[in-house]
C-alpha cells in the first residue's frame, strides 16, 4: 500500500512560482513562464498555441493603439481571403522562393484530391495585388492605403517558441500604393516610427531602427527597414517589426499602373509593413523574472489588485469595514482609469495571493490590513522593483495612476541600460568574435556585400551556436573614419552595421 501523503507534501503541490531560473536555463524558464502565468496553452498541432484571455488582451492594446494611429494617417482596414491559387502565388518568383519552404497547401476537399492545390497565405502580397491592378486606374485612385488584421501560416521552421516562432500567428499587414517614390518612402519611415512607439512606449522595450542588408531584406522588396530588439540573457536579437519599400517590383508583376495627369501610363510605388504577436514575446523575455510576469502598465490586463490582510483576531465588523473600503478604493481607481481587481477569497492566504498575482504580472499590489484601516492608508507594492510605499486613502486616486506612469518610464529606462551594455563598437574580427561570444551585439564597419555577410555567418558559428548576421544598418550612424576597412574582409567600409546572433 502506498504511504499516506502528508499535509506538508500536499502544500508543496500548490506552491506558486517558477522552478526554472531565467539566468540558468532561459528556454525552460520562458516555456514555464508563459504556461504558468496562463498566457498560452499548448495545442495538439506542433508550433500552434492557444492565446488565453490575458495574452489576447495585450494584443488588443497593441491593436487598438496602432489601428487608431494608422487610421488617423488615412489608412483603411479591409480583409482578403486566406487562400491563394498556385498560379497567383507563382506570379512573383523571387518573392515565392523566399517563402516556398513555409507555404502550407490544401490538397484535399473531404476525401477528394483537389484538382489544383491551394496555398494558405504566408503573407498577402499575391492575394491583394491582382485586385489593386483592377481598382487603380487613374492618379485620382491614389494613394491606396489598406491594412488588414489577420492570421498567417508559415509552416517550415525549427524550434517553435510561443509568441516568437509559431506556425500560425496574428498580425497586421499594411499594403499601400502611391504615385511617387517620395510618397512611398515617407510612409515607410512613418510606419517604422509607429512600430518603435509600440515597442518603446507601450511595451517598454528598447529597439534599434535601421535598414536591413540586401541578404536579410524582404524577398521582392527594394529595401526593408526594421526595429530590432535584443535579449541579453540569450545574447540573441529579435526582429521586432518591418516596413518595406517594395519599389515597382510588384506593380510590374501584377500590372498595377495608373494614368497620370499628363495621360501617360505609370507604375505605382508600393509598400508593405507588419507587426505580429511576436511583440508580446519580446516584452515577456525583456521584463519578466523568476517570480513570473513583469508587465508594463500600459499593456497589463490588470494594473492593480487590492488584497485585504485581516488578522485571525480581527473583529468581524472591522473585516466588513475593510471590505467596504476595498470596494470604495476599487471604484475610485476605476474612475481614474486604473484597471483594478480585488482578491477577497477566504480560502487562500495573503501570501498565496501575493505569489499568484506576482506570477500573473499585476503591476501594483495594494494591501489593506487592520493598521491601514486605523491609519486611513494602504500599502502599495510595485511588481517590477518590489518597492513599497504608504499612500493615504485621500491620495489613492491621484497617486496610483502617477505611480503607474513612473513604473512604465522606469521599466523602459532599466531595459535601455541593459540594452546599451550589450552593444559593443568593434573594428577587427577578434573584437567582433569576443563581443558575439560574450552574448553581445557588435557595431562594426563593413563592406556592405552579400558575400561578406555569408562568410561572417559561416566563420562566426561556434559549436551549436549559429553564426552572426547583420541585424540592421542603423539609421543613427557613428562617423566612419577616413580609410576605415571592413572588420571581416579588409575591403573599404561603406557603413556601420549592427551584428548579432538572432532568433
Amino acid at each position: 500500500m502506498a504511504p499516506k501523503e502528508s499535509k506538508k507534501e500536499t502544500k508543496k503541490e500548490t506552491k506558486l512560482g517558477l522552478a526554472a531560473k531565467k539566468g540558468d536555463n532561459f528556454s525552460d524558464w520562458y516555456t514555464e513562464l508563459v504556461v504558468a502565468s496562463e498566457l498560452i496553452s499548448y495545442y495538439d498541432v506542433s508550433g500552434c498555441y492557444i492565446l488565453r484571455p490575458s495574452a489576447y488582451a495585450m494584443w488588443e492594446v497593441i491593436q487598438s493603439w496602432f489601428d487608431k494611429e494608422i487610421k488617423a494617417s488615412g489608412v483603411k482596414n479591409a480583409y482578403f481571403p486566406l487562400f491563394i491559387t498556385e498560379d497567383v502565388l507563382n506570379t512573383e518568383k523571387d518573392h515565392v522562393e523566399g517563402f516556398a519552404p513555409e507555404v502550407a497547401w490544401v490538397t484535399k476537399a473531404g476525401n477528394t484530391p483537389m484538382e489544383k492545390p491551394i496555398a494558405i497565405r504566408p503573407t498577402s502580397e499575391t492575394v491583394m495585388y491582382p485586385y489593386y491592378s483592377q481598382w487603380i486606374r487613374s492618379h485620382r485612385d491614389l494613394p491606396l492605403r489598406l491594412n488588414q488584421w489577420t492570421n498567417v501560416v508559415r509552416w517550415e521552421f525549427k524550434y517553435p517558441t510561443p509568441f516568437i516562432r509559431s506556425r500560425e500567428f496574428l498580425w497586421q499587414e499594411g499594403h499601400t500604393a502611391f504615385a511617387t517614390q517620395a510618397e512611398a518612402e515617407a510612409e515607410v519611415l512613418e510606419i517604422l516610427e509607429l512600430y518603435r512607439q509600440v515597442y518603446e512606449d507601450l511595451l517598454a522595450v528598447p529597439v534599434v531602427k535601421g535598414r536591413k542588408s540586401r541578404k536579410e531584406q524582404f524577398a521582392g522588396a527594394l529595401y526593408t527597414t526594421t526595429v530590432e530588439a535584443f535579449i541579453p540573457e540569450t545574447g540573441k536579437a529579435i526582429q521586432g517589426a518591418t516596413s518595406h519599400c517594395l519599389g515597382q517590383n510588384f506593380s510590374k508583376m501584377f500590372n498595377i499602373e495608373y494614368e497620370s495627369e499628363d495621360k501617360s501610363k505609370q507604375l505605382v510605388w508600393q509598400n508593405s509593413w507588419g507587426i505580429t504577436t511576436r511583440s508580446i514575446g519580446v516584452m515577456l523575455m525583456t521584463h519578466s523574472d523568476d517570480k513570473g510576469l513583469v508587465l508594463p502598465p500600459k499593456v497589463a490586463e490588470t494594473q492593480a489588485v487590492i488584497i485585504p490582510i485581516p488578522r485571525n483576531n480581527t473583529p468581524k465588523e472591522v473585516q466588513e469595514k475593510m471590505l467596504a473600503k476595498i470596494t470604495e478604493i476599487k471604484s475610485q481607481l476605476e474612475k481614474a482609469g486604473v484597471r483594478t481587481i480585488t482578491d477577497t477569497r477566504e480560502n487562500y492566504t495573503p501570501g498565496w495571493k501575493f505569489n499568484h498575482h506576482e506570477l500573473h504580472g499585476v503591476c501594483l499590489r495594494i494591501e489593506v490590513g487592520p493598521k491601514d484601516m486605523e491609519n486611513e492608508s494602504v500599502v502599495v507594492c510595485r511588481r517590477d522593483t518590489g518597492d513599497k510605499q504608504f499612500i493615504s486613502w485621500a491620495d489613492v486616486a491621484e497617486k496610483i495612476p502617477a505611480l503607474l506612469v513612473t513604473m512604465q518610464e522606469e521599466m523602459l529606462g532599466a531595459a535601455r541600460l541593459k540594452h546599451k551594455a550589450c552593444m559593443e563598437v568593434v573594428s577587427t574580427w577578434d573584437e567582433f568574435m569576443t563581443a558575439i561570444n560574450n552574448k553581445h551585439m557588435a557595431l562594426a564597419p563593413w563592406a556592405d556585400e552579400v558575400e561578406v555577410e555569408e562568410d561572417v555567418k559561416k566563420r562566426s558559428a561556434v559549436g551549436k551556436l549559429t553564426g552572426a548576421k547583420t541585424l540592421c544598418i542603423p539609421f543613427e550612424q557613428p562617423e566612419l573614419p577616413e580609410g576605415a576597412v571592413c572588420f571581416a574582409s579588409g575591403k573599404p567600409a561603406k557603413n556601420w552595421a549592427l551584428w548579432g546572433r538572432s532568433y
